[in-house]
């Protein structure tokens, strides 16, 4: 791992529990912050009232002012209740469609980000997708905090384990076989960060209005990407919010996933080329997350017929 990332590492890796609630409203008051909370939703009748009524009990109406200011679920052509549940657990519900009408929608979950800041006004925007379990208010408070109590920070990841079924530590398939891979080869930079893909981070405004946002699944990275290019790492951080629970894709849709942030990673590469083969991969110890860097084997053998001993055996 580059010194660098160990630096950042250390510098800029937190927990949800290092900063309480408490500090974070007496900062955003200090500051005079604002805070839009935004769930990209797509079918998501099952987990989205959920999600609404833990932010609304938690962040906005039990503390003694709230931590979030705006609640806002962006529906993207559900076919099912999601925009009637949502609505029902106190979120302002607003159809994808409905905003910036001059330019029609196409799909793509980045598409559905791009636009939710123009149905939103605060200062620092946070983004929850809207299919996960037993929702922690952590995962908010979590990765706003930074943000609202030092400056220099502009981009919060949040960073957990992800269980596949009963089996830990398995899931983010497409984060370990694409996303990680291609940022260790290309962006070293960005090796440390623990869940590039995860959906669930919080930026500033002025920050996120000076990216280009890739439509569909490719807007995670691309923004991670990105938001290094502009800002520099150390304006970027994250945080350990615990386990993260939602439902897992099938293979042929983890497959599409995979092509779209390959192509969003091409794209990027067109502006200039660094590859170091080494990878940075991170499990859980008993202080935290621990990152283990191995080396790519990027080492190829010739032809054997090129081989001068073997050439010699064929002529015996």
């Amino acid at each position: 791992m580059l010194e660098e990332v160990e630096r950042w590492l250390a510098d800029r890796s937190w927990s949800a529990a290092d900063r309480p609630l408490d500090q974070l409203l007496s900062a955003k008051r200090a500051a005079g912050t604002t805070v839009s909370v935004v769930l990209p939703a797509l079918n998501e009748e099952a987990t989205v009232g959920d999600i609404v009524e833990v932010i609304r009990r938690d962040l906005i109406e039990g503390p003694p002012v709230p931590l979030v200011d705006e609640l806002v679920v962006i529906d993207s052509g559900s076919t099912d209740r999601t925009a009637e549940v949502a609505a029902k657990a106190g979120a302002r519900v607003v159809h994808r469609d409905e905003i910036l009408p001059r330019i029609p929608a196409v799909p793509g979950k980045g598409e559905v980000l791009w636009r939710s800041l123009l149905a939103t006004s605060g200062d620092v925007v946070c983004f929850v997708d809207a299919d996960l379990r037993d929702f922690s208010a952590s995962f908010v408070s979590g990765i706003v905090g930074p943000l609202l109590t030092d400056p220099h920070v502009q981009f919060v990841k949040a960073m957990y384990d992800r269980p596949l079924g009963d089996t830990p530590g398995q899931g983010g398939r497409v984060t370990e076989l694409v996303a990680r891979p291609l940022l260790n080869l290309h962006w070293p930079q960005l090796a440390g960060f623990v869940q590039p893909l995860g959906g669930e981070y919080a930026v500033r405004r002025e920050l996120l209005e000076r990216l280009p946002f890739p439509v569909g699944y490719g807007v995670e990275l691309g923004l991670l990407v990105d938001a290094l290019h502009t800002v520099g790492l150390d304006a970027l951080a994250q945080v350990d919010v615990g386990v993260r629970l939602h439902r897992h894709q099938d293979g042929q849709a983890l497959g599409r996933m995979a092509a779209a942030i390959y192509r969003t990673a091409l794209l990027r590469l067109s502006r200039g080329h660094l590859v170091r083969p080494e990878l940075t991969q991170f499990e859980r110890g008993p202080e935290g997350f621990v990152a283990h860097t191995h080396p790519v084997d990027t080492v190829e053998r010739p032809p054997m017929r090129d081989v001068e001993e073997y050439a010699r055996r064929r002529v015996a």
